[in-house]
């Protein structure tokens, strides 16, 4: 089958980076009035997700805390990812360069929790390592979730809800966001755990559309809240996303979670990863070609729903038991539900191409094509969208069209 040729186009979006990201860190941290002090043992709750320059973020408040003579440890603080296990948790943060060497103190973990509070008639629940410390707090990035809409998402009181309460505290969280809605759960249970967990200070993380450190800024208890509303607002300002509003297919060539919480951004895809919450259908795509797993995914294909072809390299590499522990405990059975898969990507390309209706999908197609939902700074588009690309001030082609280029196996060569 012939296949559209594609032409490679660079996206521009606002460009915000914080150029020493160690010094930033360790300036707001100064900055933001925590209680710590001297003697103080000090539980960091950190995240699952690929973060960029996270390691160095953790390791500047590690720096932080330790020169006020404190005693600081890493704790994951991520809910039912890591396969639900502690081992699986730490092998999680130890691949994103954060571990005992890397970071001069220890990493410790438990799936053990404790009730610190109630909310919603429901115990809130607290790591027991972190419950044991006299202070907790949490790094992690804020951004739009994959799930709802609302003016707090994914950030600092997502952790406080579902990664400080472990696989225990995930499940009956994301049970309870279908009755209660989950900017209510989340909203409620970081209410109660900042007024009964020993919060000191949430450090918040925005990135911008290239995947870069825009901004960091801790937040004592007390200003916790407001902080993460106002930097949410930031962060959807900066998010990247497709610059078509419909095409009738995307390839994507990775998914998984350390891409995003639903393993291909929601918000770049505009399919919702969960029935319970109404979410914006834009952009609109008729299909979307899953290529392959990360490595750092350890096998949880979490959101592979949300693809309509892939390929059987990525269904080979799929931990079903960590997907499925993930996807269940979000109440989002749907995320782990296979497309049909391919024995090569150009024959999962073709499957989608011969579905669109179209008569001449080789050149009628529109037709967008990117690494990941993470980097959309260089996409490849279809020749049938260069009519559209001329009229987009933010959009430069970067070359003549080309032919998809394929091995002998039929895998495609990486973007």
């Amino acid at each position: 089958m012939a296949l559209p040729k594609m032409v490679r186009v660079r996206q521009r979006f606002a460009r915000p980076v914080v150029s020493d990201i160690s010094r930033a860190t360790r300036a707001t941290l100064a900055a933001c009035g925590h209680p710590i002090r001297g003697g103080d043992v000090v539980a960091i709750g950190t995240s699952s997700r690929g973060i960029s320059n996270y390691a160095t973020i953790v390791k500047a408040t590690v720096d932080h805390l330790k020169e006020l003579g404190a005693k600081p440890f890493i704790f994951p603080a991520m809910g039912s990812h890591g396969g639900g296990t502690p081992e699986g948790q730490l092998s999680v943060l130890d691949h994103y360069g954060i571990n005992e060497t890397t970071m001069g103190v220890p990493c410790r973990a438990t799936m053990e929790v404790v009730q610190v509070g109630e909310a919603l008639g429901l115990p809130v629940w607290l790591e027991k390592g972190a419950a044991g410390a006299d202070w907790v707090c949490l790094v992690n990035r804020i951004k739009p979730h994959t799930d709802f809409k609302g003016s707090i998402e994914s950030g600092l009181f997502k952790m406080m809800t579902i990664g400080l309460g472990k696989y225990k505290g995930a499940i009956q969280y994301h049970r309870a966001n279908v009755r209660h809605s989950y900017e209510t759960v989340i909203t409620d249970v970081g209410r109660e755990m900042l007024a009964k967990a020993k919060i000191a200070f949430g450090l918040g993380i925005v990135e911008n559309g290239y995947d870069e450190t825009a901004h960091v800024e801790a937040f004592a208890a007390a200003d916790l809240e407001a902080g993460e509303r106002r930097l949410l607002k930031t962060a959807k300002e900066n998010l990247a996303r497709l610059p078509f509003s419909a095409l009738e297919v995307l390839i994507v060539e990775q998914v998984g979670k350390n891409i995003s919480g639903a393993g291909m951004d929601t918000n770049v895809i505009g399919r919702p990863s969960n029935p319970h919450e109404p979410f914006p259908n834009d952009p609109r795509i008729l299909w979307i070609v899953a290529l392959d797993l990360t490595d750092n995914t350890y096998g949880n294909a979490t959101g592979i729903g949300s693809a309509d072809f892939t390929t059987r390299k990525l269904v080979e590499k799929i931990d079903m038991k960590a997907t499925l522990i993930n996807c269940l405990a979000a109440c989002s059975p749907g995320g782990a539900k296979l497309p049909p898969a391919f024995d090569s990507d150009r024959e999962a390309i073709e499957a989608a191409l011969s579905c669109t209706g179209l008569l001449v999908p080789e050149r009628e197609a529109r037709v967008v094509r990117i690494k990941n939902t993470l980097m959309l700074g260089e996409i490849e588009v279809s020749e049938s969208l260069l009519p559209e690309i001329a009229k987009r001030g933010t959009l430069t082609v970067l070359g003549e069209p080309a032919e998809l280029r394929f091995d002998a196996a039929g895998t495609l060569l990486p973007l």
